[in-house]
């Protein structure tokens, strides 16, 4: 199920292919960051570092360095402390970092100041995610300046900086076999955790019960993170897009929005569904949600090579506007009320994004002002939705307070797409006859 040491090591050679000659890439890992006093959030380590090394522990740098003749991959990492590890668990160490990691040479991360400025010095170009580590960038520039402060007796400084992030992005948008085999695998341990929640869902409990629910299965199957904080909207909330107060009440006829996906192996998957608290749709939830689950399924129909980023989301807007405009809750023609984005009111984001390593991957969606060209290996999300506020005054007051919204994740074939997140039921009849068995 995991990446392979030969993928990061085919990772870090392809990054060194398009690097000019006579050059240094520089990744900086994560740091621990302190949620409060002597307690830390856990620790996650940065997606580009993993991307390129699978290596979890923080303060750590790698170095790549196309052409060196004593190794092209240098990590800096902590070094051994027996009484550290008591504490707090086992380390690599340099050692460790060579043997199991594949690094040509690696330092002890408090000599970094010593060794890295004699790497950089020579090199025409640094590449490096400027702006994204403040601390880090101070630190580089330093070491740049004091090279620069010698170039009178000879030293080179490198004369150019280049965005790592252009190339590096650019390859993390392709996601190979085993990364395919890993975020489907976090989509099924995702999925079940909906199913879960779907069946012990009753009016009367509240929306962390539920969230408490997808947790639990996510850990029980080894991914004890979620990717993001779980959204469990009940009634109203469900019209709060990033809601996560998870503190109300359910009620026996809400809806409940959970949008929720579990992290494994450093992939995220992302779910959406939507569904009712007593097990049975009312009549304007059905022919409301009706129109989420045809618009979704129109997107994912045009989720396949050559078609554009944008194609599945233009399939959402009109099959939304058509529906908004039969229910009558927007009068008009359907192209105007497309042209002046009139379903904004109803419908106020994108269709979907990249995922991977992030929940919101990276990977530009224009290539020269043009929207991208979806191919083979490319992941993201399908989730469209409809929100009637609760204060919208211009809609009968039976619509209101209604959210629905309907997530999966999809990866692009030669052909099509494959969903990876199809093991949760998604039409009114299938979750009826769930909730109805587990009742």
């Amino acid at each position: 199920m995991k990446v392979t040491k030969q993928e990061y090591a085919r990772r870090r050679s392809n990054l060194m292919a398009v690097m000019e000659p006579n050059s240094i890439a520089i990744i900086p890992g994560a740091v621990e960051k302190v949620r409060s006093r002597d307690t830390e959030y856990p620790f996650r380590q940065d997606s580009d570092f993993y991307y390129l090394s699978g290596f979890v522990e923080p303060d750590a740098v790698m170095v790549l360095l196309p052409g060196r003749e004593h190794g092209e991959f240098v990590m800096f990492c902590r070094d051994r402390d027996p009484t550290m590890e008591l504490w707090t668990g086992y380390r690599q160490g340099p050692e460790g970092v060579c043997a199991n990691f594949g690094a040509d040479d690696a330092f002890p991360i408090g000599d970094i100041d010593e060794i890295l400025p004699g790497l950089i010095e020579g090199r025409e170009r640094v590449y490096y995610a400027m702006g994204r580590h403040a601390d880090f960038d101070a630190h580089l520039m330093q070491w740049v300046n004091a090279i620069r402060a010698k170039a009178r007796t000879g030293a080179h400084p490198p004369g150019e900086f280049i965005d790592l992030d252009h190339f590096l992005h650019d390859m993390r948008l392709y996601k190979s076999a085993a990364e395919q085999r890993v975020m489907k695998r976090a989509g099924d341990i995702s999925a079940s955790a909906h199913l879960r929640a779907m069946q012990a869902c009753k009016p009367g409990m509240f929306e962390y019960q539920l969230e408490a629910e997808i947790l639990h299965e996510f850990a029980t199957h080894g991914a004890r993170f979620p990717a993001y904080n779980t959204i469990v909207g009940a009634g109203a909330n469900g019209c709060i897009l990033h809601y996560v107060e998870n503190a109300s009440q359910i009620r026996d006829g809400d809806l409940i929005l959970i949008d929720a996906g579990c992290e494994l192996e450093g992939y995220a998957a992302d779910i959406t569904r939507t569904f009712p608290a007593n097990g049975r749709f009312s009549k304007e939830q059905k022919v409301l949600y009706n129109v989420v689950l045809k618009a979704q399924l129109a997107a994912i129909a045009a989720v396949k090579p050559d078609n554009h980023w944008n194609q599945p989301h233009d399939e959402t807007v009109r099959v939304i506007t058509e529906g908004l405009v039969e229910l009558g809750l927007l009068k008009g023609s359907v192209d105007k009320l497309i042209e002046s984005e009139a379903y904004r009111d109803f419908y106020m984001h994108r269709a979907g994004h990249w995922l991977g390593l992030d929940v919101h991957d990276v990977g530009d969606y224009k290539v020269g002002d043009e929207w991208r060209l979806l191919e083979p290996g490319m992941a993201l999300t399908v989730e469209p939705g409809i929100y009637v506020s609760p204060n919208n005054e211009n809609v009968e007051a039976r619509w209101r307070g209604i959210g629905i919204r309907i997530e999966d994740d999809v990866v692009v074939t030669k052909d099509g797409c494959d969903v990876l997140t199809s093991d949760v039921p998604k039409t009114v009849e299938e979750i009826e006859a769930l909730m109805a068995e587990a009742s």
